[in-house]
């Protein structure tokens, strides 16, 4: 019975000695689940990219989709875009922007004239780059404009050489004594590109007249009093226009005075020929802008304005085959897809 009982002290001295032992502050902790694992990567910042196009054409939907395409290559994964068109209603685009700055979106994309005036009124603290906006200083109300706003507002230009555009038109029609100058005076950068225009046709011995709709309703009286007193119309890259290229069209086509252009989209609806520059590779510029600015590689401030590289000759086969015209040497036909 001694030995019992000398037995099991014996037993719950050990076991309270091992007791003592596991509990020890010198022991190993348990390591918690994935604690230092360094092969589990980071979670990545998503980003909301707020986007304001102006209106649904050709060319300012291939600037929105380079725009998306660069984000999307330089930061996969990483970026949610909010797209709103305003459908050719300038003031809607505020109403676009001021919705993007409640939500707090990371970068505003404004996608012609309107929309980057809405959103630089809207917010200085967020970035904003615009694109298919033809020139800043004239857009923002900047006096001698160098090429950086300064602020939080940076993006690319689709301004195609103007002295260019006009020797273009003297190229095509060199017997040519007046040109109507065809535009919508509530843009000014459409204006802006008149009075350039102008200058330069002028100087060569041309007379301009200015034709200002002020929007779609007095477009197409507009129009016909351009084409009833004009050798040849030149539209600028102007977004109203772009709209409503088959009013322009069923008004100069059947009337035989032949439409210079400031962009592609304008000239394959309307025009003759044109000094072109690609809106996607414009937009994808502006992508690759608004990625550097998200990875913290740039600041926004101090990003001048970026303008398209290269410039084609480009002429529209089916207006021109209509209206009996002889291609000069150099130009491309733009596709009809």
């Amino acid at each position: 019975m001694k030995r019992t009982i000398l037995a099991l002290a014996l037993a719950a001295v050990m076991i309270f000695t091992l007791a003592a032992c596991g509990s020890s502050g010198s022991a190993a902790p348990t390591a918690a689940p994935n604690a230092g694992n360094n092969d589990t990567p980071a979670p990545q910042k998503t980003y909301m990219i707020g986007i304001c196009q102006l209106a649904p054409h050709v060319a300012l939907d291939a600037a929105t989709e380079g725009f998306m395409d660069a984000l999307k290559e330089a930061l996969p994964g990483q970026v949610e875009f909010n797209l709103q068109n305003a459908a050719g209603d300038s003031p809607l685009c505020a109403t676009i922007v001021n919705g993007f700055v409640s939500s707090g979106v990371d970068l505003i994309m404004a996608n012609a004239t309107p929309a980057l005036q809405a959103a630089a009124a809207a917010t200085g603290d967020i970035p904003v780059l615009g694109t298919s906006v033809t020139e800043y200083g004239v857009a923002l109300g900047i006096e001698g404009f160098t090429g950086l706003v300064g602020t939080n507002v940076s993006g690319t230009s689709d301004l195609a050489p103007l002295d260019k555009q006009a020797d273009m038109l003297v190229e095509w029609f060199p017997e040519a004594k007046t040109v109507g100058l065809l535009y919508c005076s509530a843009e000014p950068n459409s204006q802006y590109q008149v009075d350039e225009v102008q200058k330069f046709l002028e100087a060569k011995g041309i007379n301009c007249t200015q034709y200002p709709f002020s929007d779609t309703n007095d477009m197409a009286s507009v129009t016909q009093n351009a084409a009833d007193n004009s050798d040849v119309i030149y539209v600028p890259t102007d977004n109203t226009a772009a709209n409503n290229t088959g009013v322009i069209d069923n008004i100069c086509r059947p009337a035989g005075v032949p439409v210079i252009a400031g962009e592609e989209g304008i000239c394959s609806g309307c025009g003759v020929a044109t000094l072109s520059i690609s809106y996607y590779d414009l937009g994808f510029a502006t992508g690759r802008m608004a990625a550097k600015i998200l990875k913290g590689e740039a600041d926004v401030s101090k990003m001048p304005i970026e303008y398209a590289p290269t410039f084609t000759s480009k002429y529209n086969p089916v207006i021109c085959e209509d209206l009996g015209l002889t291609i000069p040497e150099g130009y491309e036909a733009i596709s009809a897809e």
